[in-house]
């Protein structure tokens, strides 16, 4: 239904989305650091169940609301590129703290880590981004029902992301470790965290004065 070369775009997109740090990363990774490898999967549940909800919304037809009323679509962008900015300077500015250092954090319960997940995961402009933007390019009226192209194109990109959320989540406390010996090592981490940080908002940010001209 979708060609291999939809399916290896969408491949490579989703691990660009997913290795950017954003808001999912960073509550998985605290989740893990503080609370165990355990807390981070059942967190990482919550998360797959938000693109679930996601995939679900755009593929019903929900997302036209964005192409009948533009404004909203670019204000979402606007706010987005804002949240990625304040997450850079989190990480840049003196003293700020990086992705795999350890906080003192509350231990949640499962439940409330599972819906905190899910909650984060659904305010995520990186995971509207993707559903509502980036998804719909690889969609080939000509192949057959745009509506299955996106469920196949969507759950292609929930594996990429669940598969490399896991593998951080499981080397978050080691990675913590390891940054705890060596200090300088997470001051080059937060440096390089915040730099992709404020590059993805600055490359969002160019593109909003051109969706308004549109």
């Amino acid at each position: 239904m979708i060609s291999t070369t939809a399916a290896a775009g969408m491949t490579v997109t989703a691990l660009g989305m997913v290795l950017t740090p954003g808001p999912n990363m960073m509550y998985l990774v605290s989740r893990s650091v503080a609370q165990g490898r355990i807390a981070g999967l059942i967190s990482l549940v919550g998360t797959a169940v938000g693109f679930l909800v996601y995939m679900t919304i755009a593929n019903v037809g929900l997302a036209v609301v964005f192409v009948a009323v533009p404004w909203l679509y670019i204000g979402f962008k606007a706010v987005g590129a804002a949240y990625l900015g304040y997450l850079a300077w989190q990480a840049l500015k003196p003293g700020g703290r990086g992705l795999f250092e350890v906080r003192d954090l509350q231990r949640d319960s499962s439940m409330r880590l599972f819906r905190m997940g899910l909650v984060t995961n659904l305010l995520n402009p990186k995971a509207a981004i993707m559903y509502l933007a980036l998804i719909p390019q690889f969609i080939d009226p000509a192949r057959g029902h745009a509506g299955a192209q996106g469920f196949a194109l969507g759950g292609l990109q929930i594996s990429v992301s669940v598969a490399v959320n896991a593998l951080i989540v499981v080397a978050a406390g080691s990675v913590a470790r390891v940054l705890a010996r060596r200090p300088e090592w997470a001051a080059w981490q937060r440096r390089i965290t915040g730099t992709m940080l404020g590059t993805v908002a600055l490359l969002l940010a160019r593109e909003i004065p051109a969706r308004a001209r549109v």
